[in-house]
């Protein structure tokens, strides 16, 4: 287990990622949904991170449903603030124009003001069934940046300074911003989709020294960048699009090289994101029972440093980043 930054909150080294569970792309099931949470369960996995924009608040209804019955000291969940959902008058179509195959029964609305952060927490512990969360994050404040630091962040402040929360931070899939966050203010953790994996390493050109410096944690999301890294195929998602035919060929490559040395490019996605000091906890997304033990028993399985040099003399991985070291048998 790993503290979030100067925080009491703590986190397990894999953590369960719930976008799948609103419906990403694809319907899941209430039951699926709820097996696939009592399966990280039953294989460790304490730390379950969501927010209202999976699915328009389902995957935050299915992942409360699911840790109903759990012992609330036991567990860590972490949700997101800055897009309200209003409800529309009358719900026609889907939201597939943002991922997820659910009624499009709300809209997003933008707001990283004080009043809306609390709104927005508010109304998400209502659709978990919860009476706090343990990490809030401010979610994707891209085009929002003034707001976010000018009103939201001070908002998250007084929720951690009142205990209402036990940590806080911001989550988004660039690094420049969050390392503004990390320099700029006293956030605990930082959430970083899909910049530090195998295929990715700009987090390391300035997210991850200022995080070290500055003992602020950080949790990777999208190790394997949203699907090439999981199962290279030519009809493989990289960052939510097709992937382009230059990344396929080297996630290719980097498959060849785990098959030789007998472990796989799953395993070798977790491993890395995990091993720089920085991590606490890396995020993988699930939508099934099988895809979550998967991601478990990939997570615990070492990857032989033969695999890293192999990548390090094949020009696939620079020779400067951290690796994990596998342990003496």
């Amino acid at each position: 287990m790993s503290t979030l930054g100067r925080s009491t909150v703590t986190v397990g080294g894999l953590g369960l990622g719930t976008a799948p569970l609103g419906n990403l792309y694809t319907e899941v099931t209430d039951e699926q949904a709820h097996e696939t949470v009592d399966t990280a369960w039953r294989h460790g996995i304490r730390y379950f991170d969501t927010a209202p924009h999976y699915g328009l608040g389902l995957a935050e209804r299915r992942l409360g449903a699911a840790l109903r019955d759990r012992p609330r000291t036991e567990f860590t969940v972490s949700t997101k603030v800055g897009r309200l959902l209003e409800p529309v008058r009358t719900a026609t179509g889907d939201d597939l124009a943002h991922g997820f195959a659910v009624p499009a029964t709300h809209r997003r609305v933008w707001d990283f003001s004080a009043d809306g952060v609390r709104r927005s927490l508010d109304a998400s512990l209502a659709r978990l069934g919860l009476d706090r969360v343990d990490v809030v994050y401010l979610h994707d404040p891209d085009d929002h940046a003034e707001q976010a630091f000018r009103e939201g962040y001070p908002a998250l402040e007084r929720l951690r300074a009142e205990g209402v929360v036990g940590a806080i931070g911001a989550g988004m899939n660039q690094t420049g911003m969050l390392t503004r966050f990390v320099r700029d203010t006293d956030v605990d953790v930082v959430l970083c989709a899909g910049r530090y994996t195998l295929l990715d390493q700009s987090a390391l050109t300035g997210l991850l020294p200022a995080a070290e410096a500055r003992s602020t944690s950080v949790v990777i999301g999208g190790a394997f960048n949203s699907g090439l890294l999981a199962d290279p195929a030519p009809d493989a998602t990289y960052d939510y699009t097709r992937a382009p035919a230059e990344l396929l060929d080297r996630a290719l490559r980097m498959k060849a090289v785990a098959d030789r040395h007998g472990t796989t490019l799953r395993a070798a996605a977790l491993a890395f994101c995990a091993a720089h000091p920085a991590v606490a906890s890396v995020l993988a997304g699930a939508r099934s029972a099988a895809q979550v033990r998967d991601c478990a028993e990939q997570f615990a399985a070492p990857v032989p440093s033969v695999f890293w040099h192999e990548l390090w003399d094949a020009g696939l991985l620079p020779p400067d980043v951290p690796v994990p070291v596998e342990e003496p048998s």
